[in-house]
């Protein structure tokens, strides 16, 4: 276990990848701070410490950078409060009003530069310009300057030191220009720029809060109350109030609060929203039941099992907003192509400012080497680079979480998508977990008879093939006959005094070799064995059963179980191969039972007769030849093979130990939803090269428009505000993904 703890802090005043790199930097500098991740998009960071740092010292260190800092706790709400997420409304409508009051005070300035070439002249006497450019360039625009001075005093540059910088040029030069008498002012370019660059900020905020609609919508299921029952009183209580053990009771159409097993009751739940599950799942006595799920159609008395942090609700926020925290590599890149970025821009429109003033032509070059500077300084905006790979990873991992998909981290999101083998456990991953019966076959009399006296002697067992015996009884309607005597010879089998339709017969189950100890065999067992070798793949434990008769012990037939595969286990397999994936099945049975499967399955490769340290073995050899390999397991055997592979999956079915070593957990268990995984990370990974890409080419064909004079101020200004917009909605578009 880490010797170090985790803080989540929300952060504020961000504007663009320098700020989060100077944030990193400030939380690195505190001693005892181990690691510091800074996410722009989440605004959030989160830190690994050990002593002497402390919560408080590490938020005091964003602060004195020049930023805002909050404390939250791992499950992402304010300590003692409520979700962050909460708080981002207040904050977008306030943004609303001051993007709407800059562009009523500049639409003066730039309407009259928008009617001249239609010879138009609406222009505004020179002390009226500045009495509308004041506001907007100090009160509204401060924000620049305030964010600009402590990057300054940081020794970093942000796109608030561009934007003021560039403004403050435009603005000063104009307040020059009226001195000299001048009509000709910029009042309008450095008005419009810092309203441009608000009203991007605004729709990029706007953009950013539906990224995060994954998290806010699991927030959403958390209940305030329960009905609790105590001492056959109910009681409505906070959850905060429950305890483990309560008997909690949920009404139709409520929300489930707790984790939990039902006491009472039966009733189809909706848990689409926390496993994908798109069809009700009937719950009744003993079956566990999940926080946040809807109960539909029945009164349940749930005994909570898991509260608060330990919920599985809890837990799937928990691992959703972790991967959205987390850094994958080609973000890193990003990072420190960012912390350059800014000193370049500067060193660029210095010269162009001095190549247009001391080179340039006409009556006022130094005018327009200002402009041209400004513009440069303007459209420079690292904004997009910042925003392109976390929006993406969020959305990413959002509708994944929304389609039963928990992904751990951005890393295994971005190795995902370069899976080329996928190795599969048989127990619990492939096949439903327990034994079925899955077929039977009589020598004598008719089927059900057979299956009638089978259930009669296994009725008296605890033995799981007894309880399959008497599932597929129930399950087929015939009715299991009464049994005394029961007898229960250990490697052998059991007997029993069955009342049948011709009297009490004792009837005998068990193995082959007990049956030729009783004599049963002979020509009907030889002749059974032959029908009997064809079937299901699955279906590779026998038990015959056999009947006191004149003469001796007579075969009735035989019972075949078998771990019954999943019923999406072959589409699972089909769809991996549809994404040129190869499949490994990987198991502790028989080589024979293994090769049944694997046929029946399509599986192209067998590994058998697996001890779990040779499980472990096995993957590192298939990574040692260079493939980037997925193992997909749910046992604790499991666990060593989980985290020898590149990438690794757990069902949520099976044991902690193999969700906590995993990278990404099915919340169903479903084999499917690894295709689905691999081409949700194929389609992220996408979508960050397509950001990238154009975050890149944007300011590689801008910044040269700009310093060879064709782009204006403002012109830059609502290219620099769209190049944030279009990589935030790029990466929306993920929302719309659905499994094929």
């Amino acid at each position: 276990m880490s010797q170090y703890n985790t803080l989540n802090l929300s952060v504020g005043s961000m504007s663009c990848a320098s700020c989060s790199s100077a944030v990193e930097k400030a939380l690195l500098k505190v001693q005892g701070v181990q690691s510091a991740t800074v996410n722009l998009a989440t605004e959030k960071a989160q830190v690994e410490f050990s002593s002497p740092a402390t919560p408080q010292a590490i938020a005091q260190a964003v602060i004195n950078a020049g930023y805002e800092a909050e404390i939250l706790n791992l499950a992402g709400d304010k300590t003692g409060e409520y979700p962050a997420a909460t708080h981002a409304q207040p904050q977008g409508l306030g943004e609303g009003i001051s993007v709407l009051l800059a562009a009523l005070l500049t639409l003066p300035l730039v309407l009259p530069m928008v009617a001249m070439p239609f010879d138009q002249h609406w222009m505004l006497p020179g002390w009226l310009q500045l009495l509308l450019a004041i506001p907007v360039q100090f009160c509204l625009g401060g924000r620049f300057y305030r964010a600009g001075l402590n990057a300054i005093r940081n020794r970093t540059g942000n796109m608030d030191l561009l934007v003021a910088m560039g403004t403050s040029a435009a603005f000063g030069l104009s307040v020059y220009l009226i001195g000299q008498g001048s009509e000709h002012l910029y009042f309008e370019a450095s008005s419009a720029v810092i309203t441009l660059v608000m009203l991007g900020k605004w729709l990029e905020a706007r953009a950013k809060r539906q990224t995060t609609a994954a998290i806010s919508a699991l927030q959403a299921l958390r209940p305030d109350t329960a009905r609790v029952l105590r001492n056959g009183v109910e009681y409505t209580l906070a959850i905060a109030d429950l305890q483990l053990n309560d008997e909690v009771v949920v009404r139709p159409g409520e929300r489930i609060p707790v984790d939990g097993q039902v006491k009472k009751g039966s009733s189809h739940v909706d848990e689409a929203l926390i496993t994908g599950e798109s069809e009700p799942v009937m719950k009744s006595m003993g079956a566990k039941v999940t926080g946040g799920a809807v109960n539909l159609d029945g009164v349940l008395h749930i005994q909570t099992t898991a509260l608060g942090a330990e919920t599985t609700l809890a837990r799937i926020i928990r691992l959703v907003e972790d991967a959205q925290a987390a850094k994958p590599d080609i973000q890193k890149l990003v990072d420190k192509v960012s912390a350059v970025f800014v000193p370049v821009v500067l060193v660029v429109a210095l010269c162009t400012l001095l190549a247009w003033g001391l080179l340039g032509g006409g009556e006022n070059p130094w005018e327009v080497a200002i402009l041209n500077a400004v513009a440069v300084l303007v459209i420079a905006c690292p904004c997009a680079l910042g925003l392109a790979t976390p929006t993406a990873i969020m959305a990413g991992t959002g509708v994944a979480a929304r389609h039963g998909i928990l992904i751990k981290d951005a890393q295994a999101l971005e190795l995902a998508h370069r899976i080329q083998t996928v190795v599969f456990d048989k127990t619990g991953t492939l096949t439903v977990g327990k034994p079925t019966l899955i077929q039977y076959e009589a020598v004598h009399g008719e089927r059900a008879e057979l299956l009638a006296k089978a259930a009669a002697v296994e009725v008296g067992s605890m033995h799981p093939l007894a309880s399959a015996v008497k599932t597929r009884a129930e399950q087929e309607g015939v009715a299991v006959l009464e049994a005394s005597d029961l007898q229960d010879l250990p490697g052998k089998g059991l007997s029993a005094q069955v009342n049948a339709l011709g009297g009490p017969v004792r009837v005998y189950v068990g193995t082959l070799r007990w049956m030729d100890e009783l004599g049963a065999t002979g020509e009907d067992g030889a002749s059974l064995q032959k029908r009997t070798a064809a079937l299901q793949p699955s279906a590779s434990t026998r038990s015959w059963v056999a009947e006191q008769a004149e003469g001796g012990v007579r075969l009735l037939g035989v019972l075949a179980f078998g771990d019954e595969l999943k019923a999406s286990a072959q589409s699972a397999v089909s769809s991996l191969h549809a994404l040129k994936v190869h499949t490994v099945l990987l198991t502790g049975d028989t080589q024979a039972s293994a090769d049944r499967v694997a046929s029946s399955l399509g599986i192209q490769h067998t590994l058998a007769e697996q001890l779990p340290g040779d499980k472990s073995q096995a993957v590192a050899a298939l990574k040692s030849s260079g493939q980037v390999v997925a193992m997909v397991g749910d046992g604790i055997n499991d666990a060593p093979a989980l985290a020898a592979a590149d990438v690794s999956f757990a069902m949520s079915t099976g044991t902690d130990v193999a969700m906590h070593t995993a990278d990404i957990t099915l919340m169903r268990a479903d084999p499917g939803l690894v295709a689905h995984t691999i081409d949700i990370s194929r389609r992220t990974y996408n979508k960050i090269k397509q950001n990238l890409f154009w975050a890149f080419v944007y300011n590689a064909v801008g910044i040269p428009l700009a310093a060879l004079g064709y782009l204006n101020p403002v012109l830059a200004g609502t290219a620099m505000a769209l190049s944030s917009v279009s990589v935030v909605t790029n990466a929306l578009m993920l929302r719309n993904w659905k499994p094929q």
